[in-house]
């Protein structure tokens, strides 16, 4: 239904052609056509692109002529733009210049400005900052101070126990047990003083018994020697020269004491007498001795006697 012309030239026509010969057939089949895009178009014998050959060198002839007329247009208002360019840059820059000296100057100001807010901001920053930390360690130590008080309060309460437990199992018990150490030692005591005071009241009877005997045995034996004294006076060397007879078995019986431990006696002498000698001069020495001990003369008083 259309030319070769009109397929190269009118797409669109083409197109919605094909959509109404091929909807009705592809329908038939179940498929329906939403779009679809003609890429191309073109044949075998380059007729197609022999028809826009006259066509495209007219337009490209035409482009030329367009394009050197452009192009002379084109550097004469180049040129004249540039002139007004350059004009209008130099007061452009001028204006610039004016206007960065002032942005310079205004941006100098605005950043004294700022950088004193800034500080000041910063300053109040650190200064709320101490005060909040100031307020944090406030609420620390108060804190603390109670955890503080709550333990000293938990070992208030622990020493308290831990008194009543030792008061309980030791202090009770150890009060018991010196309590009854205290009254054994009482009764220890209490017998001992009880047994003290029995042994010196026996002591004192005895002290008394011994002294009332050694007062009566000193009366006796004064009372003797006091007669023995009497009969010395009235009686005289015979009363002392009895008194020697009778030590005399004392006597004998002392100095013959090493003799009655004595098994058996030995004298190396020729002489057969020997002993008896021996024996004879020891009784003739003992007068001798008896005198010197007693200032008694045992001969006087035998040839007294005689």
């Amino acid at each position: 239904t259309l030319t070769v012309e009109q397929i190269y030239q009118d797409r669109d026509r083409f197109a919605s052609l094909v959509r109404e010969v091929a909807a009705p057939d592809v329908g038939r089949m179940g498929i329906e056509i939403l779009s679809f895009t003609i890429k191309d178009v073109y044949d075998k014998v380059e007729y197609l692109s022999s028809l826009g050959k006259t066509q495209t060198a007219a337009v490209q002839r035409d482009a030329d002529i367009g394009v050197a007329e452009a192009e002379r247009d084109a550097g004469i208002r180049e040129a004249e733009c540039k002139k007004e360019m350059m004009d209008v840059k130099f007061v452009a820059d001028t204006k610039m210049a004016d206007s960065k000296r002032e942005l310079e100057m205004q941006k100098a100001s605005f950043n004294q400005e700022v950088n004193t807010k800034k500080a000041e901001a910063q300053l109040a920053y650190e200064l709320q900052a101490a005060k909040e930390q100031q307020k944090i360690r406030l609420e620390e130590i108060e804190i603390e101070v109670v955890q503080r008080k709550k333990q000293i309060t938990i070992e208030e309460k622990e020493i308290d126990r831990t008194e009543k437990e030792l008061i309980a199992t030791v202090r009770r018990p150890a009060e018991a047990e010196a309590y009854k150490m205290q009254q054994l030692a009482e009764g220890q005591k209490i017998k001992k003083v009880l047994t003290a005071q029995a042994e010196a009241e026996k002591i004192r009877c005895i002290g008394e018994a011994e002294a009332a005997s050694i007062e009566a045995v000193g009366k006796a034996e004064a009372e003797k020697m006091r007669l023995k004294a009497e009969a010395y006076q009235q009686y005289g060397e015979a009363a002392k020269t009895a008194l020697v007879l009778e030590a005399l078995p004392k006597i004998a019986s002392k100095v013959a004491a090493p003799l009655s431990k004595t098994n058996e006696i030995v004298i190396l002498s020729g002489e057969g007498s020997r002993v008896t000698g021996e024996v004879n001069r020891l009784l003739a020495e003992l007068p001798v001795s008896v005198k010197a001990l007693t200032g008694v003369d045992l001969t006087k008083q035998e040839l007294q006697h005689q």
